[in-house]
């Protein structure tokens, strides 16, 4: 079955969403730079035109960013074409059989630590990590971000935007009005959210 591709729009005017018929990846990848690419052919192809600035990969979409020297009625057709054919004529293996080995078992080891540190969890900090997971996550997913919870501390909830959701001027409305009134109501009414800065 061949790839086909749809153009969708963002609450971030700087990202674009291309959505594919089919799985492309089976983890979650933000490149914030074309030295990150690796050797996934797509995105390093991407990274050949000069507009684009970052990339985000998940399931079956492909964020990406573009500089502010143009507009995208300027190059999201030509991205969607780009994006399809290159699928078509090159394929697209899953990026992680590209990874070495060294990097894999570094990848093991943080995955591994991030469950340790999941039996560490405080009561309130499953019920924050259960709410994003549940609510927050998917309507992210659908505008072409990602949000995961960093920490909790004193009040404040500190979470890490990508994709869509990093740099999006909306997102101060979503991480007040949507997040932090979700973890208000459900876990502690002095919450406050904050975007991690780093």
């Amino acid at each position: 079955m061949n790839y086909s591709i749809y153009a969708e729009s963002t609450p971030n005017p700087g990202v674009m969403k291309f959505v594919a018929n089919r799985m492309l990846v089976d983890k979650s990848i933000e490149i914030t730079k074309a030295e990150q690419a690796k050797d996934i052919s797509i995105a390093k192809a991407l990274f050949n035109f000069p507009f684009v600035k970052s990339l985000y990969l998940s399931s079956n979409f492909i964020s990406v960013a573009k500089t502010e020297n143009v507009e995208w009625d300027m190059i999201a057709m030509q991205l969607r074409i780009f994006i399809a054919d290159f699928l078509n004529e090159e394929g697209l293996k899953n990026y992680t059989e590209h990874i070495s080995e060294e990097e894999i078992i570094k990848e093991e080891v943080k995955e591994k630590e991030v469950v340790e540190e999941k039996i560490s969890f405080t009561e309130k900090e499953e019920a924050i990590i259960d709410l994003l997971n549940e609510y927050i996550k998917p309507a992210v997913e659908s505008d072409g971000g990602a949000i995961t919870f960093h920490s909790y501390v004193g009040d404040v909830v500190t979470v890490n935007l990508k994709g869509a959701c990093s740099g999006c001027p909306s997102s101060t409305s979503t991480l007040k009005g949507g997040i932090e009134s979700l973890l208000n109501q459900k876990v502690d009414p002095n919450i406050v959210v904050r975007a991690n800065e780093q």
